[in-house]
Order: structure tokens, then C-alpha cells, then sequence
């Protein structure tokens, strides 16, 4: 069956049609592709290309996640009741403040189905999350991209993206797949110079692995704040990518706007228990971000004297590394070599990056295999 394009649609009289024609838009959006899983002819290949957590999960919240075996008949907390208690705490937030999604990413597309109708826009990096810009499509809006100098999130090129019909902008902080980050200041600077009545969104999915003074997630300011969002997720430094939970502390006049459409039961009743296990279990959340600042210089450091060009300094569990243009040496061709060792990492051409590969901080073992693979490959073995 050929695409059919937005253009068309419109121009099709949707009630007359032969077979169930999408809203105008939706063919145009490009699904989420995510990182490989598996390669062929290996059996158990090194995955470096989802950014998950090389240590796996709190040894408390595998405890809790098999205790809930017991509760699989009932409907969970549709507020998720015993999270929202254990991040309040934990935080010192106000808990009637913190909305609940399956994954943060459930959260970004609430706020675009809240926000975003067709004619209003949203603005965000031109490298930034593909999610932010499939809620905002789905939802009817437009996306603005602003550029990146540097790979890096720039406030005034943000801010010239804004116009009337914007509503919504979206800061990953530090981005993904770029692992850069600006400092507070900035952030501070870009919420000042917004109106009152767009939404800046704080993605603070890698925020646990930036540790630079400079580094604030915004928690305070959207205390203090109408418009402003900031979100975290259960995946990264817990571990609980498979279960799919994440959080957004935000006004709460944007709460009880978005609650009226998050559909009830949206995240689990193993999920929530071993959310709260992952977030007591500080040893773990300790370990994770040890190991990734003992290796995340180790592996800049080596790929670099490689002669391979690592974005650096990279604030997240991840790099972000560009390769030659030359045939023989390019990014697509090195994802497959590297896939036929057994090694998967991410290529990022549809986020613009057709000559990076982005590729996550794994165990020591994982780590130099890695850098072995490819210095064997920028030596033409």
C-alpha cells in the first residue's frame, strides 16, 4: 500500500472514502524508531543503544516487582497513590503537583493534547527527543526546531523560534541524543524572557548523571512558577525502562487540566511498587552513577585516540560520537560492523545525525569491547 500523504487526506472527503482515512497529519509523523535489540546471527548481543542501565535494577525493586504477582487481578491506584507519596517525600514537593505517565513520555503527550491545537506550534532544539515532536504532530500543532551550535541547546535561538501561536517549549536537559547541557542560568534566562502563557517543559530524564555545580533540574523554579513542567523518569538511573513509569511535577491549574484527559490505571501495580523500591534504594542509585563517571571519561578518552570525535562533555549515561565521511570509515558502516561483533549502539540519522552514533556507557567488559571493535574498524580490519 502506497504513503499517503497529509496533502492528500485533506484533500479527500473523509466520509466519502472507500476505507478509514487518519486525520490530516498523522501520515506525516514519522514513528518512534528505538534503539536495535538484536543482531543477526548473535545470540546474546552487548545492547549499548537504549541507554539503559547497565547495572540492570534495584535488587529492592525486583523484590517488589515479584511481590505484585499476588495483585495482577486488581486495577492499580489510578493516582498512584504510594509513588506520589514516596516522590513528594523525597523531593519535598507538594504531592496534589505531580502528574503520573507510563514513562515520561506518556506526560509530553499529555501536555501537547492540552495545549497544542492546530495552528499553535511548540519549539524545541533541533536535536531533541523525537517524542516531544510526535505528541506535539499528533496533537494537531506544528514544530519548530531551533538550531544547536555545538550540539548544545542555545536560549537565544529558542526564544527566536517563539511567536504568537506558540504554547509549548521543550528543554531536555541534558539532551538526548546529544548528552550536552546548559547551565541553570540559562535556564533561568529562558523562563524569563517567555510569556506567561507558553509552557517550558523540563526534561530531566539523565539529570541524576549530571553532577556539574552549574546543573539544576528546575524543581525549585517551577515551585515558584505557573508554566513551567519538569519531568523525570523511572528508566534511567533506576533501571525500569521495561516498566514504564515516569513523572512530572507542574502548576496545579496544568495538573487538573491534564488529569481530565490521562486515561485512568496508566501506569502499574508492579510498576508503582517497584518505583518506590528503585527510589529508596539509594546504594543502587549510588552504584549507577559511579560506574558511569568512572567510564564515561575512560571512553571519551579512548575513542577519541581512536580518531573518532566525541561531543563532549556529555552530562548523561551516553556520547554522542561522529565519525568520518570518508567510505570505509562512516557512521552507517561502523553501526554495522560494530552489529556483526555484536554490538549494538544507535544511529541517529533521523535526528540529524547522520554521521554519529550514539552509544551508552556500559560495564567494563561492554566498555572495551567497544572501543576495541572500533579501533579495529578505523584500522580497516
Amino acid at each position: 500500500m502506497s504513503e499517503v500523504s497529509s496533502d492528500t487526506v485533506v484533500a479527500i472527503d473523509r466520509t466519502a472514502a472507500d476505507h478509514p482515512i487518519p486525520k490530516p497529519g498523522i501520515l506525516d509523523i514519522h514513528a518512534y524508531v528505538p534503539g536495535k535489540a538484536k543482531a543477526e546471527g548473535v545470540a546474546e548481543p552487548i545492547k549499548l543503544s537504549a541507554n539503559e542501565n547497565a547495572l540492570g535494577s534495584s535488587p529492592k525493586a525486583q523484590a517488589a516487582y515479584a511481590a505484585a504477582a499476588g495483585q495482577l487481578n486488581l486495577y492499580p491506584d489510578p493516582k498512584a497513590g504510594i509513588v506520589r507519596t514516596a516522590i513528594a517525600e523525597r523531593f519535598k514537593l507538594e504531592p496534589e503537583r505531580l502528574i503520573f505517565g507510563c514513562g515520561s513520555g506518556e506526560v509530553f503527550q499529555l501536555l501537547s493534547q492540552t495545549f497544542l491545537e492546530p495552528g499553535d506550534n511548540m519549539v524545541q532544539g533541533e536535536f531533541g527527543f523525537a517524542a516531544f515532536a510526535i505528541g506535539a504532530r499528533a496533537a494537531g500543532g506544528e514544530v519548530k526546531f531551533a538550531k544547536e551550535p555545538g550540539y548544545r541547546i542555545d536560549v537565544d535561538e529558542l526564544l527566536a523560534c517563539v511567536d504568537d501561536r506558540t504554547r509549548l517549549v521543550f528543554l531536555a536537559n541534558p539532551g538526548n541524543p546529544t548528552g550536552t547541557w546548559i547551565p541553570f542560568s540559562e535556564v533561568r534566562r529562558l523562563h524569563e524572557a517567555l510569556p506567561p502563557s507558553i509552557v517550558l517543559i523540563l526534561d530531566g530524564a539523565y539529570g541524576e548523571f549530571a553532577l556539574d555545580p552549574g546543573f539544576n533540574d528546575g524543581l525549585e523554579l517551577a515551585r515558584r512558577s505557573s508554566n513551567i513542567v519538569v519531568t523525570h523518569t523511572f528508566s534511567k538511573l533506576h533501571g525500569l525502562a521495561g516498566l514504564r513509569i515516569g513523572w512530572g511535577y507542574a502548576p496545579t491549574a496544568i495538573v487538573e487540566a491534564v488529569e481530565r484527559i490521562r486515561l485512568p490505571f496508566n501506569t502499574s501495580v508492579p510498576a508503582q511498587l517497584a518505583a518506590v523500591a528503585a527510589l529508596g534504594d539509594e546504594d543502587f542509585q549510588r552504584a549507577s552513577i559511579d560506574l558511569v563517571e568512572q567510564w564515561r571519561p575512560w571512553l571519551t578518552q579512548q575513542l577519541g585516540g581512536v580518531g573518532l570525535e566525541v561531543v563532549s562533555p556529555s552530562a548523561t549515561n551516553f556520547l554522542l560520537v561522529g565519525f568520518p565521511k570518508a567510505p570505509g570509515r562512516t557512521a552507517t558502516e561502523a553501526e554495522a560492523f560494530l552489529a556483526s561483533r555484536g554490538l549494538l549502539v544507535r544511529g541517529v540519522a533521523l535526528y540529524g545525525l547522520p554521521d554519529h552514533l550514539r552509544v551508552t556507557v556500559g560495564l567494563e567488559a561492554q566498555n572495551r569491547a567497544l572501543v576495541d571493535a572500533l579501533a579495529d574498524f578505523m584500522q580497516g580490519a
